[in-house]
């Protein structure tokens, strides 16, 4: 009974930690569109939930399978639940730091780091399953760099193609895409950003006992049904929340962005989600999107670009998985103390 209690506690917060994610996160889907000025923020963060929500229709749960097999679990073991909670308040509190200061860092970094900081302080590195984590440190650089080189393409692909169009003419046009990329852009999100939630909750679950390790999500299961619905759910309505701080460092403080430049950094992003959900790999959202503006604010000059904006980002990114996995570890220890018999 004791173990039950401690999964719905460690769910409730899992689920709270979508709506953070979502919450932190809807700079991500709504800042180029927003910037534009071609929707108000408002509209902007309830057309992203919507798609964030719709999501689950369009991708298989690829990414919630590699989150739920970062770390080793023993059923047996119940203390894996207390490891699987503490990643995810490291996650937590690595996020509202990170908005708070308003730089866009990725959720989906600090619950990894979460979760490797954690498992190393219950079981030692051991624990880690590395074949699950390789491709996704090998992503953290590719994924900017990915979202800049498809953002950069576009980019000069839509010069050419409407190279005779007056500009008014062009900015209209782009107006109108910039709506359809923004609900693109909020898929991808959606579709790889709530899986991860997914993942940890089908590892609290397998850590308490209730399921097998080798579970699969699907719509049509009713065992598992619950769990992409609750989370899908809770990104939507976290980024209809929206978190303005970091809008203002993406839409505006990094490169000027026309509509049709939002429309081919909104598209480059999508393009590199809808990869890596469909090979299960967890990437940052925010990597993507933030490669992608430097990508198309770069056709123009580089100068454009504010570098110094650009390295604190930077620096940001690289300080995730290392001080997220720090405070998983300093939670679980505290927890151990408090309750040292597990």
């Amino acid at each position: 009974m004791q173990t039950l209690a401690l999964v719905v506690f460690a769910i409730i917060v899992a689920v709270i930690f979508d709506l953070i994610n979502g919450f932190h996160d809807s700079a991500n889907s709504i800042a180029t569109v927003v910037s534009t000025r071609v929707l108000s923020p408002r509209v902007a963060v309830l057309w992203a939930a919507f798609f964030n929500f719709a999501a689950m229709f369009l991708f298989a749960p690829r990414v919630a399978d590699t989150i739920a097999k970062i770390v080793i679990i023993d059923a047996k073991d119940h203390a894996y639940v207390y490891v699987v909670l503490a990643g995810l308040l490291g996650a937590i509190v690595w996020d509202l730091l990170t908005w708070w200061w308003g730089l866009p860092t990725s959720s989906s970094h600090a619950l990894i780091g979460g979760l490797i900081g954690a498992g190393v302080a219950h079981g030692g590195w051991r624990v880690i399953r590395w074949e699950k984590l390789w491709l996704t440190f090998a992503y953290i650089p590719l994924a900017p760099v990915m979202g800049m080189a498809f953002g950069f393409g576009a980019m000069v692909a839509v010069y050419w193609i409407f190279r005779r169009w007056r500009p008014m003419a062009v900015d209209k046009f782009f107006r109108r895409g910039q709506i359809l990329s923004a609900a693109m852009y909020s898929l991808g999100h959606g579709g790889n950003d709530a899986q991860k939630t997914m993942g940890i909750i089908v590892a609290l679950l397998v850590a308490g006992g209730y399921f097998q390790p080798n579970v699969q999500l699907s719509l049509t299961d009713w065992h598992t049904v619950w769990i992409i619905l609750i989370c899908q759910a809770a990104m939507g309505l976290g980024t209809a929340f929206g978190g303005w701080r970091i809008v203002k460092t993406m839409g505006m403080k990094i490169t000027k962005l026309k509509p049709v430049g939002g429309f081919c950094a909104e598209m480059a992003g999508a393009s590199t989600l809808f990869a890596a959900t469909h090979l299960g790999i967890p990437v940052s959202t925010t990597h993507v999107i933030t490669g992608a503006i430097v990508g198309v604010g770069s056709t123009t000059k580089f100068s454009t670009i504010k570098w110094g904006v650009a390295r604190s980002i930077i620096w940001a990114w690289v300080m995730t998985i290392p001080l997220s996995a720090l405070v998983a570890a300093a939670c679980f220890y505290l927890v151990k103390l408090a309750h040292p018999a597990f």
